[in-house]
């Protein structure tokens, strides 16, 4: 698990447009008929079985053959050498080109790219054949097309022969709704701010936050911020453009949680209204917002993938993980989305974007790796607490069991060590766990009705919870199961 600081799908050319039928050949006047005298009426003859059949090239198909490949041609395209129709074929006029050419000779621009030109604009009749060609492109429309040109060029000397027509429903007409992806965008955005944050040393990285109330703070991670909070500076630069210092009020390592406050913050900020992570769904459709790889102002939309997932993730700076019961998303997520909103479909804050998956093989937070489609969010009822504590007293506080246990993985549950650290007594004497009877060596498998695998799904498991909160956790001691009840405990501060 790694934190952020901070094919080519082939076109399909259009097929070649249907060639016009050919029209008849009058047929010759017999020999010795009187000059001017109308020629005998006679029966029409019939066609001889061994006459030739009149051939549009590129535009025939054998039979049973895909249209479909006349469409596939390859840049850059060579028209064929033009010949001269026999006498008395039909096969003219000849038929456009399957795939248009080029004056230049060389490939088609760029999508969206003007095309060049050397020569000057011509005069109006010469326009006009221009459009004329675009129709006799577009025959297989129908009438209607060449009726439109006509229309169009005889509408008045004073014309200028375009055929463009404005669409009713341009893009500055249509309606976003409120909850449509564009309409929780729009209203968002606003309200989203990328931190530069760069230490004493002038390193740094960005990130993301979202103002958390109208006095300026502002919420993101805590390895966003973590390396100017002491002698850095830090910035928040919004949508419009304007920027603004901040400065850390108070940060707490183990939830990655962080708030900043503007200086000379601005009037009118809008905050973020928050949601209520405890009644997402998955399959709940999310939006995050942030500025990955330092591109600000971007949106990704997905899923709510899975919900109370184990993860411990750190920033690769320090030895120090966070931990969390985290909101899984596959909502493209890179860094510099870090602290940035994961939001429902109606705009509501419901996680902080906090963590992506690595395939790179290194350790947590020693990959700069993209999105695979796993990413993990704070649930915002947590990052809520934590950020009002920070706000009242500037340091974080933590929900504990009195218990020390194992970060192994695999182990069936959180084992409970045989000793503290520092050779401290791995159950707190007095503490919640030693009054619930818990000793050295029993294995925790479940906290209330979410079952505990390791020490970390443990340890996410207690900080969604408050200091004072009652809880049941269910443990195993020499092959037996047994339930205990007891009252979270405290712990002021980052250790």
């Amino acid at each position: 698990m790694s934190t952020e600081n901070e094919g080519n799908e082939g076109n399909a050319v259009p097929s070649a447009p249907s060639v016009p039928s050919a029209p008849p050949v009058p047929a010759a006047a017999p020999e010795g008929t009187p000059q001017g005298a109308p020629p005998a009426p006679q029966a029409p003859p019939a066609a001889p079985a061994d006459a030739p059949t009149a051939q549009v090239p590129g535009a025939a198909h054998q039979e049973g053959a895909d249209p479909s490949t006349a469409a596939h041609e390859q840049y850059p395209y060579a028209p064929p050498s033009p010949q001269q129709p026999p006498a008395g074929s039909a096969a003219w006029p000849p038929p456009p080109p399957a795939v248009p050419s080029y004056a230049d000779g060389g490939s088609p621009p760029a999508w969206g790219a003007p095309v060049p030109s050397d020569e000057q604009p011509r005069k109006r009749r010469a326009s006009g054949l221009v459009a004329a060609v675009a129709v006799a492109a577009l025959v297989a429309g129908g009438v209607g097309g060449a009726l439109g040109y006509w229309a169009a060029d005889s509408s008045g000397s004073g014309s200028s022969g375009s055929t463009t027509v404005a669409a009713s429903n341009s893009p500055k007409d249509f309606k976003r709704e409120a909850g449509t992806v564009a309409g929780v965008a729009a209203s968002a955005l606003p309200s989203v701010v990328t931190i530069d944050a760069k230490s004493g040393d002038g390193e740094g990285g960005t990130g993301t936050g979202f103002v958390y109330d109208k006095e300026g703070h502002i919420l993101t991670n805590n390895h966003v911020v973590a390396s100017a909070a002491d002698s850095g500076q830090l910035t928040a630069t919004f949508s419009n453009g304007k920027k603004y210092d901040a400065e850390v009020i108070g940060r707490a390592q183990g939830y990655d949680v962080a708030v900043l406050k503007l200086k000379d913050a601005p009037d009118g900020l809008t905050p973020l209204a928050l949601g209520d992570s405890d009644k997402v769904a998955v399959g709940d459709s999310t939006i995050a917002i942030g500025a990955p790889f330092g591109l600000s102002n971007t949106v990704t939309t997905g899923i709510i993938s899975a919900k109370n997932r184990p993860v411990a993730s750190g920033d690769g700076s320090s030895n120090k993980n966070s931990y969390m019961s985290a909101l899984q998303t596959d909502a493209s997520i890179n860094p510099g989305n870090s602290g940035g909103p994961l939001l429902d479909a109606g705009g509501a804050v419901i996680g902080i974007n906090s963590a992506i998956q690595s395939t790179s093989g290194g350790g947590v937070g020693q990959s700069q790796a993209g999105s695979i489609g796993l990413g993990f969010a704070i649930p915002v009822n947590q990052a809520k607490n934590v950020a009002e504590q920070l706000i009242r007293t500037g340091q974080p506080v933590y929900p504990v069991i009195g218990a020390t246990v194992t970060m192994e993985e695999k182990t069936g549950g959180a084992v409970i060590s045989d000793e503290g650290a520092g050779g401290t007594p791995a159950v707190t004497p007095d503490g919640p766990a030693a009054k619930a009877g818990l000793k050295a060596g029993d294995v925790i498998t479940k906290f209330n009705d979410t079952a505990v695998e390791s020490g970390p799904t443990l340890i996410g498991e207690i900080w969604t919870h408050k200091p004072g909160d009652k809880v049941t956790l269910t443990y195993t001691r020499d092959g037996r199961t047994e339930t205990a009840e007891l009252t979270l405990g405290e712990r002021k501060g980052d250790s």
